[in-house]
């Protein structure tokens, strides 16, 4: 897989040399160009899986962007409400996921969305400690986290 990306990075670096443009946009479409490229030549050279896991990536970027807008939104509602009715917790999240760039990732992308704070993992790497502004429902809060972002970083690494 890393080096089905290797040639597809080599190769928008040479698009970029024979337009003559190394800007990051012309880079980008050479990556995008060079992805077609493989694409269709895909059952001779054994990309197959690259593309698949290309598609998961994305799902997990369109999951993130998707509980970003969200997440602003509840907090935002939160933050204007006169009585501000909050109920923060620190609370411990079981882990599934037990690599070190998957944790990494997860807890980042947690910290990331407004409202949550990823705090520490456990020696045991199988805890990850969350702050949620509003923890009326840490439950749910667990289940909208391994049903999301737990899962599709599953999904796309695994």
């Amino acid at each position: 897989m890393t080096g089905l990306f290797l040639i597809n990075v080599l190769m928008a670096i040479a698009w970029g040399a024979v337009t003559g443009s190394f800007d990051p946009v012309n880079l980008l479409f050479g990556f995008v160009l060079s992805m077609l490229a493989l694409l269709l030549i895909r059952e001779q050279i054994g990309t197959v899986g690259y593309f698949r896991r290309a598609r998961k990536i994305t799902g997990l970027a369109g999951l993130f962007l998707y509980e970003l807008v969200l997440s602003a939104v509840r907090v935002f509602v939160i933050v204007i409400r006169p009585d501000m009715n909050l109920k923060p917790a620190v609370f411990a999240y079981p882990l599934t996921v037990d690599r070190d760039f998957e944790i990494t990732l997860l807890a980042n992308l947690i910290t990331l969305t407004p409202g949550t704070l990823s705090v520490d993992v456990s020696e045991d790497r199988k805890t990850l400690f969350v702050h949620a502004v509003d923890g009326a429902d840490v439950d749910a809060t667990i289940a909208d986290i391994r049903n999301g972002f737990e899962r599709k970083i599953m999904e796309a690494f695994r």
